[in-house]
């Protein structure tokens, strides 16, 4: 619906709605029952719903027309499980996403047994709470576009590891009201930053045309993750102890944040991986349907030895490209009795899914084919050739039927 450069400041307003939402509506819910029963109460969410329908019903944005059919379901599927699998920046978000899920969520899913147990409070206290909590949200929303322009994102993820592991150990310490609102203020805020910062990442890696997968994947791990960490933690605070439970969250928090050496969140600003839509289809000779395939397609080269080496590199880049498009069993030979012969082959599903390979690649993808022109030692090398292939299996003879001479 936005533009790129929208984006970092569209998810901070998502998650700090959100969060700032989650830490009113209970108290507001709570207030409308007592007051006029849960018919009401639920006729009124009923009514809701109306401003975000009516909001999409308005709202006019513009969405790039795809010359190309719709995908199949499952090739949509395989093709988003394949790019998440294939970029390490997704995968780095996806993996501290959720153990900052896991391990952050303590705060939240232990907090009316804080309220009850460790403060002696009741709901009046769980709702200062929680507002605590959204107001902490609001503020890291506020201040968040200046921080992401003064400081890496790797070191905000970081800071919001450690804000998190801060509010669950002042809990388990704390018996004031005032200093478990407070720091849960903090815990608000590194709530809101840690998942804004993975959220964007997950973004400005992934190009429109799989955006919705990716970030459906991440979504199923870090929601799997805030799920298991309320499971968690409440087993160890039922078997242990509350505080005990808080104290083993706080310090997996901050293993989250030295994950950051091995699986670090990348800085990007915005995305480079834009499609650039422009390709020229060679023209069949044969009638293919949309739906013929699958598709072999062969590049042949000719490299002198002494840039083997260059072209290796090359192809290494050109294979995670290709496959990350939609390439599938990608494969790099070379010639035993002619060295500087190469030949470049993978397949695609079908027709169609060849041409959304080409229109999927972004510019600096295409430069690639630049650099290996570079390098051919002949003048009509590189040459692609792209086949059909043809089941050759027997058909099945037509049994004769049997006739009584009786």
């Amino acid at each position: 619906m936005l533009e790129r450069r929208h984006l970092p400041s569209a998810v901070t307003l998502l998650n700090v709605g959100f969060n700032t939402v989650r830490s009113v509506g209970p108290a507001l819910g709570g207030i409308i029952v007592a007051i006029f029963g849960p018919l009401v109460t639920f006729a009124l969410t009923t009514l809701g719903f109306v401003a975000p329908l009516t909001a999409l019903w308005r709202n006019k944005w513009t969405v790039k027309a795809s010359p190309l059919p719709r995908e199949a379901l499952m090739t949509a599927i395989y093709d988003g499980l394949r790019f998440t699998a294939i970029s390490s920046e997704i995968k780095a978000a996806i993996v501290r996403g959720t153990l900052f899920g896991l391990t952050g969520t303590s705060m939240l899913a232990l907090l009316p047994l804080v309220a009850r147990d460790l403060l002696k409070g009741g709901p009046i206290d769980y709702g200062i709470l929680m507002g605590g909590f959204g107001a902490g949200a609001l503020i890291a929303g506020l201040v968040n576009p200046p921080l992401r322009r003064a400081v890496t994102q790797e070191l905000l993820i970081v800071l919001a590891c450690v804000a998190c592991a801060v509010c669950a150990i002042s809990l388990a310490l704390t018996s004031s009201l005032i200093i478990a609102t407070v720091c849960l203020a903090f815990g608000g805020a590194g709530w809101v930053t840690g998942w804004s910062g993975f959220g964007v990442n997950v973004q400005l890696a992934s190009p429109r045309w799989v955006v919705g997968r990716t970030i459906s994947i991440y979504s199923a791990f870090t929601y799997g993750g805030i799920a298991a960490g309320s499971w968690l933690w409440g087993i160890i605070a039922e078997n242990h102890s509350l505080s005990l439970s808080l104290a083993c969250s706080a310090a997996a928090s901050l293993l989250v944040a030295a994950l950051g050496l091995k699986l670090p969140i990348s800085n990007r600003l915005e995305s480079e991986l834009e499609a650039s839509g422009a390709f020229d289809a060679p023209v069949p000779a044969l009638d293919l349907k949309p739906r013929s395939g699958p598709i072999l397609v062969t590049t042949e080269y000719a490299v002198a030895e002494e840039n083997a080496a260059v072209f290796l590199e090359i192809m290494r880049r050109r294979r995670h490209v290709q496959s990350r498009a939609g390439a599938r069993h990608w494969t790099l030979t070379r010639d035993v009795q002619q060295p500087s012969r190469w030949l470049e082959t993978f397949r695609t599903p079908t027709w169609t899914d060849y041409h959304r390979l080409h229109h999927r690649l972004n510019e600096a993808d295409k430069r690639l084919g630049d650099e290996l022109k570079s390098l051919s030692v002949a003048s009509d090398l590189p040459r692609t050739i792209v086949l059909v292939e043809r089941p050759t299996a027997a058909r099945k003879s037509t049994p004769v039927p049997y006739v009584s001479q009786k």
